[in-house]
């Protein structure tokens, strides 16, 4: 039997996430509702991902049929579906070997989706050019992380190398650069201040690792993720300043960049403000930037669909990129097909507009009450706040635990927001993500909640957690 210090030290040095103890739990209490055991709930509310389509949004719809008929190309010679939809599917088709989506594409992509999604950055970047050579398509965004990290990250080398990572952070991504054999160097975003990036943080975070490791990247994520702060132009050309005078690469994880929703807050990617900077930044400053079809309106986790375009790199350092993705033969074909949607969705004049676009604004708006709502019940509570959401899929409230209550937990060997949201789930039946998941600043306790919900979920959860919280309150005074 293989044993434990047989293990590579880097996987061992990875963090036991707390979603498995309680997904095992959520999942013994559907089979206990199933089973009609008494309980205080009727179902569970489960936020605890970034996964629309679980929480009750619906699919859209062109998407949906796009996808059918690429899996069953008879659709696409039937009346069935708009006609819109129909050439759609047959155009996808024609760029796959044997028109199957069952074959290989390129490593890159299919060539046809590449280049629209090359298309797609320039309209968004407000004209700036991007070469389809530098877009790598990926199962996730993630999994594209993965592979740039690998080439920046050489888990022989002393000191390790060193990335500079938000704190509070997607524990995804840490846990990738940790298993590279890279040292993860936090840098807090300021809670006080809606979360937001300073670069005399990222200042402190580069002088706390000497000694420690060799800083080689910066990682950003805007809008945030689990924090929801979206970043200003301001803000993103004094982190891009940053990372050339410290010789950093920049990688900027954009997946939410169609969610924002702060009334004074824009999405801008850092390409689109890497190039307005002009030389020598626009030339020198290496980035990686990330996108995904799992995220946004689109939902399609499932899928398996991300990207990444590369800026500035060196053509020597390309070859090993195209190598590195060589590895993995190519992107799942449906993933890749749900991008050239994101990428060209329905235009005005299509058969397909009118529907998507009440579908699309539907859900716009629905997150929009959504971010309101737990901005004003969450901040109602006693011991509860929340900064406002301006971006991304999830609410991060901070709790203020009476000591009752953080004592408790240190008798049960939890961590204080593990044994909040224990509770939570056994008494309310609302799954959240601890807060001690994304390793916030120490001696603060939060929780999760993804708004990517329909508004009678949202309601529910809301009138839900209140009750328990207010008595959790009361139980531990």
């Amino acid at each position: 039997m293989f044993a434990i210090h047989e293990t590579s030290p880097n996987v061992r040095n990875m963090k036991q996430l707390q979603y498995a103890v309680l997904a095992k739990r959520a999942s013994r209490i559907k089979e206990e509702i199933r089973q009609r055991v008494r309980k205080p709930f009727k179902d569970l509310i489960e936020v605890y991902w970034g996964d629309p389509h679980r929480g009750g949004v619906k699919p859209l719809t062109f998407v949906q049929q796009v996808l059918a008929a690429c899996v069953y190309p008879q659709l696409v010679d039937s009346d069935e579906l708009p006609v819109d939809v129909r050439q759609r599917a047959e155009l996808l088709l024609k760029g796959c070997a044997g028109g199957s989506v069952g074959s290989y594409t390129a490593t890159q992509g299919v060539p046809q989706i590449v280049h629209r999604i090359s298309e797609f950055i320039t309209r968004r970047d407000g004209g700036a050019p991007c070469d389809p050579e530098n877009i790598y398509i990926s199962p996730g965004s993630q999994w594209g992380l993965m592979n740039v990290l690998n080439v920046l990250v050489d888990a022989e080398a002393s000191p390790r190398a060193g990335v500079l990572t938000p704190r509070p952070c997607y524990l995804t991504s840490n846990q990738s650069m940790v298993a590279l054999g890279a040292v993860a160097v936090p840098y807090d975003l300021c809670e006080e201040r809606g979360w937001e990036l300073r670069v005399e943080e990222l200042r402190r975070a580069l002088e706390s690792a000497e000694g420690v490791c060799r800083p080689v990247a910066l990682y950003v994520i805007n809008p945030g993720n689990p924090a929801g702060h979206v970043q200003s132009r301001k803000s993103m050309r004094e982190v891009i300043r940053f990372v050339s005078e410290n010789r950093l690469f920049l990688l900027a994880d954009e997946v939410y960049q169609d969610c924002v929703y702060g009334e004074h807050s824009e999405f801008v990617s850092y390409k689109r403000v890497l190039t307005e900077m002009g030389p020598p930044l626009s030339d020198t400053v290496e980035l990686a930037s990330f996108h995904s079809a799992s995220k946004g309106f689109m939902g399609e986790c499932g899928l398996r669909g991300g990207y990444v375009e590369l800026v500035n790199l060196d053509p020597a350092v390309m070859k090993y990129i195209y190598t590195l993705f060589s590895a993995d033969s190519c992107a799942p074909v449906l993933g890749q097909f749900a991008l050239d949607l994101l990428a060209k969705p329905p235009q005005p004049g299509d058969p397909s507009y009118p529907l998507y676009k009440e579908e699309t604004q539907r859900i716009r708006s629905t997150l929009v009450r959504n971010v309101k709502r737990v901005f004003e019940v969450v901040n109602s509570l006693p011991g509860l706040c929340c900064q406002p959401v301006e971006g991304g899929a999830f609410a991060f409230p901070r709790l203020h635990l009476p000591p009752k209550a953080i004592r408790r937990a240190e008798e049960m060997g939890m961590q204080p927001d593990m044994f909040y949201c224990t509770r939570l789930l056994e008494e309310a039946g609302v799954l959240v993500c601890p807060g001690c998941e994304f390793e916030p600043k120490e001696g603060t306790y939060h929780f999760r909640c993804c708004i990517m919900v329909p508004e009678d979920v949202m309601e529910e959860l809301l009138r839900r957690l209140t009750s328990f919280h207010t008595q959790f309150m009361t139980d531990f005074s």
